[in-house]
């Protein structure tokens, strides 16, 4: 086999997507309720150009986050924030009147923290549904 068929399809001569900074981005169905929460609530740097939201996250990380009015929240987590003391995250999320999201079949403590193998972890939503966590390495 030639060696262009084993890396994938190329563009101007390098592996497609190889140097393409790709972003993440997920659907909600307030934009501005999102800038408020993420923005104001969880304290990260948010930028509004034409109607999108963009969260500008450590490590140069931009996620869009856009409209869509007949928005279904995800069921699965859609942004993990790693922390270096997780209590002290869920109690600061508490403290800001996020409730912590139970879920059947992992093992949480009163916190709502799963503590098993892996990393600690913790769930909460944003204000449209989506599922967002803190976790900390053990």
């Amino acid at each position: 086999m030639s060696s262009s068929i084993l890396n994938g399809p190329t563009l101007k001569g390098g592996v497609m997507f190889r140097d393409s900074k790709a972003f993440s981005s997920f659907a909600v169905p307030d934009v501005e309720k999102a800038r408020a929460f993420y923005g104001d609530t969880l304290g990260l740097k948010t930028s509004m150009e034409n109607g999108l939201l963009t969260l500008h996250l450590a490590g140069d990380r931009p996620t869009l986050v856009y409209p869509k009015p007949d928005h279904a929240p995800a069921t699965y987590t859609i942004l993990n924030f790693p922390v270096d003391d997780i209590d002290e995250a869920v109690d600061a999320l508490s403290a800001r009147g996020i409730r912590l999201e139970r879920y059947e079949g992992f093992d949480q403590d009163e916190k709502g923290i799963s503590r098993r193998e892996g990393p600690y972890i913790a769930w909460f939503k944003d204000p449209a549904g989506n599922v967002l966590s803190v976790l900390q390495e053990k």
